[in-house]
């Protein structure tokens, strides 16, 4: 088992940056693939961005390219997502989630199988 602690949410305004971390226990994650999704209000869940295991690399939705950024620490069990130029469409509920022990890094929900409880973003415009 592994639990996820997501902080950093907040409120801030249009153009601004937050920096979001998840804290990982219980096993070492960094081996496997870990991912960052959002869920905004009557919207489904969707992949903001991810980074593989094993020296695996990253990737980004479309809709966040260039304004976020993920990483991570495995010396600290950390992953973290720096984000930038913030839009009142980024407004969500931000989870961290564990992936499969791989370097690639995928954008279907189904394929992690830990998740934290969330963070909200709020960004106004």
């Amino acid at each position: 088992q592994v639990q996820l602690v997501e902080s950093g949410g907040g409120s801030v305004q249009a153009g601004g940056s937050l920096s979001l971390s998840c804290a990982a226990s219980g096993r070492t994650i960094s081996s496997r693939a870990m991912g960052w999704f959002r869920q905004a209000p009557g919207k489904e869940r969707e992949f903001v961005a991810g980074i593989g295991g094993r020296g695996g690399g990253t990737y980004y939705a479309d809709s966040v390219k260039g304004r976020f950024t993920i990483s991570r620490d495995n010396a600290k069990n950390m992953v973290y997502l720096q984000m930038t130029s913030l839009k009142p469409e980024d407004t969500a509920v931000y989870y961290c989630a564990v992936g499969p022990p791989s370097s690639y890094v995928g954008s279907w929900s189904g394929s992690y199988d830990y998740w934290g409880q969330g963070t909200q973003v709020t960004v106004s415009s």
